[in-house]
């Protein structure tokens, strides 16, 4: 359990480095992506790993509803992520697309994960999602809403969000956790 909240917390650390300390991360410029690349890198490292060893207290788990909705949530997130709030109709007046669809991708697997390790991956990451939405907004809170593109770009966008989902399930099952029904 150390190495995934050792993984979650460089995670919230290396996304949050240049808001917590600027005074050290400004004079680095763009030599300072690097490091920032592998916290971020080694944070995953360390949550698969973490995650796969954890163990805890089990509440709840799968059931064919509760799969459904995870999968609709995730494609929903995917959709919120993909480059439709850049260039398509419909995400145009939504600030924070991507982090808002990170979110609702944590919560998904929340839904299906009643675990504690899961609690704290999962919940780590929504947290976080969230309060950097938070930061974000009181650092910057002067925004424009960007000019909407054509609907048609909705579509090509949620067809390959469809596209995705159906890879990622895929993938899911050969490690070993079924996606699907």
């Amino acid at each position: 359990m150390a190495l995934l909240i050792l993984g979650v917390a460089l995670w919230w650390a290396a996304h949050f480095f240049k808001r917590i300390a600027p005074g050290i991360r400004e004079p680095m410029g763009d030599k300072g992506k690097g490091p920032v690349a592998l916290a971020l890198a080694l944070s995953v490292v360390l949550m698969i790993f973490g995650y796969r060893m954890a163990d805890g207290a089990f509440f709840w788990g799968r059931s064919p509803a509760t799969v459904g909705i995870m999968n609709l949530l995730v494609l929903a997130a995917i959709y919120l992520m993909s480059p439709a709030a850049k260039k398509g109709k419909l995400l145009a007046g939504m600030r924070h697309p991507m982090l808002t669809g990170f979110a609702l991708w944590a919560l998904a697997h929340l839904l299906v994960n009643g675990d504690v390790p899961s609690f704290v991956l999962f919940g780590g990451l929504a947290l976080w999602a969230l309060a950097e939405i938070v930061v974000i907004n009181r650092a910057e809170p002067n925004w424009t809403p960007r000019t909407p593109g054509p609907i048609a770009k909705d579509g090509i966008f949620m067809a390959a969000s469809l596209v995705l989902l159906v890879v990622i399930g895929y993938v899911h099952g050969l490690l070993g956790y079924p996606a699907f029904g």
